[in-house]
């Protein structure tokens, strides 16, 4: 068969043997050069060896940039534009005049222009609804409060309520793990935070697996730091299912006791840390992208938000992680999180400290679909 081809490769004219090279020379140009250069829409390639044919497979998964575009319109979820406004004058012959007021337009904070996710990122196709705590408390969060299939059950209860009132938007669940977490002793090293045993976190990935669910491996430093704490959990977060929160509550710059006063963490040398390294990760293991949630509910809690650069591996979601009354809440989420837009935006649901006040009740889905943005991680503690 080769043979045959090379005759009759041999047997075209000089002309038409002309443009076949040239042909395949622009074919060669696309795979090699064209191709790989598109990488904000590529996740990356992937070559497999079909055993039976002996050959290279070449697979490119592309982002769908027009949906993700549209997905993250619909998130910001902006009040319509100001109208142009008709004005009438009555001149002393009794004769009207219309003037039409067109209004400025207003400048929108959403959505945020960043990158492009690589291929197989889960936000903003999908809306992640997760369960938070640690498995030693029962007073840390709903995860550890009770026993794994009632714990379950509610998750999955508050997974259909947000399937049914967007079914737009497919919901992942997830567990919200403490893995590090901040005590109110000092410890042999001085730290005030302590960490959890690996048997501990496998419990918990046995769990998420067991109904698909993500998992995420929170991260209260206390008087240590990020760049010390993160990389002792390298081996979970090259799993495609096991993301990362940071909480600057309990980053105890100042030396001060973790809860005696509000921590704070740097948007540039913190939250920067942990993008970077998880995108090495991600781009040295071949993972979909990853999700870096970052708590927060007062100003100070995070500095440099400005600095705060996502990457095609890593999606960051500012969660509002205030408690109390529904107007304490949304007045929280417009003045920390609206006003100082990075990428995604998360939500808190405090089942117990949400209805301290007297006839409060926690939010609905369909109420927090009504903000602007509107949040694609739902917490609940």
């Amino acid at each position: 068969m080769k043979e045959k081809i090379i005759k009759e490769f041999k047997n075209i004219k000089g002309t038409a043997r002309f443009w076949v090279i040239v042909v395949f020379i622009f074919i060669a140009f696309i795979l090699l050069f064209v191709a790989p250069a598109t990488i904000g829409n590529v996740s990356y390639d992937k070559i497999k060896i079909d055993k039976d044919k002996k050959e290279n497979v070449i697979e490119i998964s592309l982002l769908d940039t027009i949906s993700y575009n549209q997905k993250l319109i619909t998130l910001a979820n902006n009040p319509p534009q100001p109208q142009p406004v008709i004005k009438k004058t009555k001149n002393a012959d009794g004769s009207i005049i219309e003037t039409i007021l067109q209004p400025i337009p207003r400048v929108d904070k959403w959505p945020v222009k960043t990158v492009y996710p690589n291929a197989g990122a889960i936000l903003p196709f999908n809306r992640v609804v997760a369960y938070y705590g640690n498995l030693y408390s029962k007073k840390m969060g709903v995860l550890g409060e009770y026993g794994e299939e009632e714990m379950l059950a509610r998750l999955e209860g508050e997974v259909k309520k947000w399937e049914a009132v967007d079914p737009e938007t497919s919901v992942i669940p997830a567990l919200h793990y403490i893995a590090v977490v901040a005590q109110g002793t000092a410890g042999a090293d001085g730290k005030y935070r302590l960490r959890m045993e690996d048997t501990e976190i496998d419990k918990v990935l046995a769990m998420a697996n067991k109904i698909n669910a993500i998992m995420f491996l929170d991260i209260q430093v206390a008087l240590s730091d990020i760049q010390t704490e993160l990389p002792v959990f390298e081996k979970y977060l090259k799993l495609p299912n096991v993301h990362v929160g940071i909480d600057p509550e309990f980053s105890m710059k100042t030396g001060a006791r973790p809860g005696k006063v509000v921590g704070t963490m740097d948007g540039e040398s913190d939250v920067n840390f942990v993008i970077n390294y998880l995108s090495k990760i991600v781009q040295e293991n071949k993972l979909t992208p990853k999700i870096l949630v970052v708590h927060r509910y007062t100003r100070g809690m995070l500095t440099n938000f400005a600095k705060i650069k996502p990457t095609p591996e890593v999606q960051v979601v500012m969660h509002m992680d205030g408690w109390g009354g529904k107007d304490k809440k949304i007045s929280t989420y417009k003045s920390f999180i609206y006003t100082e837009p990075v990428q995604f935006t998360g939500f808190k649901i405090f089942y117990k400290n949400d209805t301290k006040e007297p006839d409060t009740k926690i939010f609905e889905p369909s109420e927090l679909l009504k903000l602007n943005p509107r949040p694609i991680y739902i917490q609940y503690q």
